[in-house]
């Protein structure tokens, strides 16, 4: 698992994402996810955005929101190539988790492709359900949601 003294999970900054798209490759590989990397979400949701840094730079990190309903949605979790089986997704939901309980999150969600199979593993191995929403994006256009209940929520 992750050596915490290595890794130091903080709030994500803009140059912090700046640099992640500058090295896309080495958290996505050969999906270009560019463009889902929304800087006004850094901005406007500054507590529930994370990298995790180390020497060698930034490992992995975690784009998300609480929304009015009490909803705490990932929009991006990534782990970099060299870090990917350490725990170090897992350490990066358990913070958003308790940034998003301090909004008053009752519930998490996040979605994935219908293809991605990697997500949808690592998702149900942290308690989430998974649905397929025929038309989540629009016509034709199916996804995975994923929930999970956060415990002692009302």
């Amino acid at each position: 698992m992750i050596d915490p003294m290595a890794v130091q999970i903080t709030l994500a900054q803009v140059t912090d994402i700046q640099r992640v798209l500058a090295d896309h490759p080495r958290y996505w590989g050969d999906r270009d996810l560019r463009s889902l990397h929304l800087l006004a979400l850094v901005q406007e949701f500054g507590s529930t955005c994370l990298v995790a840094r180390a020497a060698d730079g930034i490992r992995g990190y975690l784009i998300g929101f609480v929304t009015p309903d009490g909803t705490g949605y990932v929009h991006l979790i990534a782990t970099r190539d060299d870090t990917r089986g350490t725990g170090l997704g897992r350490e990066l939901y358990a913070a958003f988790t308790e940034a998003a309980r301090e909004q008053g999150a009752v519930r998490l969600k996040a979605i994935t492709s219908i293809t991605n199979e990697g997500s949808v593993a690592f998702h149900r191995s942290l308690g989430f359900e998974a649905r397929v929403e025929e038309e989540y994006n629009g016509p034709g256009q199916p996804m995975v949601v994923f929930t999970r209940a956060l415990p002692g929520a009302p």
